[in-house]
């Protein structure tokens, strides 16, 4: 079989590599339009539970990448200057330049020679290939082209996101809300390396076009929230990497294949950056579409149906808990109003994923806390 990918990224590169390994004598050509070394991230963050699902079918590539990556057991919450820690919430994380690197190693070893500095300009391009991969992420030219045999729909949330890199180290997630002049900001912000670290700011639309954003420079955007995030920064500047203020968008396609042509990663469906999921996502689609080939072997249209059929609602229910942590922070300054453990309670349970059940298991020192202050609020005052 010959197959062609369109993109990369994390998802293209999986394929390549899981499809290769498998299946030598197939043939797979791989195009990115963007050379080997660049890339416009950060840090990539997998929760501990994403790590266990990938360790269950590729153990080999979680053993790879493990040993470069920050983990941690806690996130922390900063509110009115206040530190709550949420203890028992895992995850790690990874530079987006070394998990492409890893990747592209895996893949180079496979047998294959990616096509970087290529761009695919139309899908006729690739008319000679049994099958047809869209790993090209949100401004996929493949789910673009066919947007209606796909059933495309795009939407956008009203928050302003910049995404920034810092020099600065933290010891977990954290997240950092803010009250000022201007309005209300918030950063989440993660090691990803020694002295590396991902830092991504969010502010409601009315803040940023107070904080007249739509018309300062990046380098002026970059200082005035240096100055917003002066205390969490600790001296350390905020690096930009094509830093530009964005809103998320919402993709989502009805049909996931068409013909000889499938979606997988952010060309298919998007998630929230607040939950962490995405490159998850990705390559468990990836995993999930691999795993469908294999079932039905000679009979493509049969696979992508099983791809689709058995993976959608994996995905509609981690998009649905995206979506609802979206909202919760499309709100963020209304929620602010809350005293700093009932805001972090209102956090945690933002997914609609974690009740108070599941939350004392998980986390059992935040909810001491919590229940303690809830007690001291009850108690009647001493005579």
């Amino acid at each position: 079989m010959r197959i062609a990918i369109l993109g990369g990224g994390p998802a293209g590169l999986y394929f390549a590599y899981l499809w290769k390994t498998r299946h030598p004598r197939d043939e797979i050509e791989l195009f990115e339009q963007n050379a080997a070394d660049a890339t416009f991230g950060f840090g990539v963050v997998f929760s501990e539970r994403a790590l266990d699902f990938m360790r269950e079918d590729d153990p080999d590539t979680v053993d790879a990448i493990m040993p470069h990556m920050e983990t941690w057991r806690d996130i922390k919450l900063v509110h009115r200057g206040e530190e709550i820690v949420i203890d028992g919430v895992g995850f790690s994380a990874i530079g987006r330049l070394a998990f492409l690197q890893l990747l592209q190693d895996r893949v180079q070893r496979a047998g294959i020679a990616p096509h970087y500095g290529k761009q695919v300009t139309s899908i006729d391009e690739l008319a000679a290939f049994d099958l047809v991969i869209g790993a090209d992420g949100v401004n996929s030219l493949l789910r673009r082209t066919l947007e209606g045999d796909f059933r495309t729909s795009l939407t956008y949330l009203d928050n302003k996101f910049i995404w920034y890199g810092t020099t600065q180290s933290f010891d977990t997630l954290t997240q950092t809300f803010v009250e000022t002049e201007l309005g209300t900001f918030n950063a989440h912000h993660y090691c990803y390396a020694p002295a590396s670290s991902t830092f991504i700011i969010e502010c409601d639309r009315a803040t940023w076009l107070r904080a007249g954003f739509d018309t300062l420079s990046p380098d002026k955007t970059r200082i005035l929230l240096q100055r917003v995030f002066a205390e969490s920064l600790r001296g350390h500047a905020l690096t930009s990497n094509k830093s530009t203020w964005r809103n998320f968008p919402w993709i989502w396609n009805e049909r996931w294949s068409f013909r000889n042509m499938v979606l997988v990663g952010d060309a298919l469906h998007t998630a929230h950056f607040s939950i962490g999921s995405g490159t998850r996502l990705a390559l468990e689609d990836v995993i999930a579409l691999v795993k469908a080939l294999e079932s039905a072997p000679g009979d493509l249209a049969s696979a992508l149906a099983l791809y689709e059929t058995s993976r959608r609602p994996i995905v509609e229910k981690l998009v649905r808990a995206s979506k609802a942590s979206a909202e919760w922070y499309e709100h963020f300054p209304r929620h602010m109003r809350l005293a700093p453990l009932d805001f972090a309670m209102s956090y945690i349970g933002r997914s609609g994923r974690v009740d108070r059940d599941r939350l004392r298991a998980m986390s059992p020192n935040f909810m001491v806390r919590y229940d303690a202050a809830h007690l001291q609020k009850k108690a009647p005052l001493s005579r």
